[in-house]
């Protein structure tokens, strides 16, 4: 399977845009793929929703930790004005964390 990027990135959109497969059918899909002989390089292969799974997640877990910072901050008697320069969480998000306490 030597393709070159730009095939490979037409091969991953149509796969990402026209088959949408449920948790039952990747996981038929993944067994099929085992059997095969390139099947260590097939599944190598970037798959964008896991890509963006893992930013998501990622994301969320630095916004969660801001607000566990801020929060902590704010037990300490820190400004918001203060927070937010830190934090770079804006002044709305912090009130509410204020509010929570």
């Amino acid at each position: 399977m030597e393709l070159n990027p730009a095939k490979q990135r037409l091969i991953y959109g149509f796969f990402e845009t026209y088959l949408k497969l449920n948790d039952e059918e990747e996981e038929k899909l993944m067994e099929e793929v085992k059997k095969m002989d390139n099947a260590d390089k097939i599944l190598e292969l970037p798959i964008s929703y896991e890509e963006r799974g893992i930013k998501k997640g990622l994301e969320a877990g630095v916004e969660s930790g801001k607000k566990e910072v801020a929060l902590e901050m704010l037990k300490e008697g820190s400004s918001i004005e203060f927070i937010a320069k830190v934090t770079h969480l804006n002044r709305g998000e912090i009130e509410v964390l204020r509010r929570k306490m």
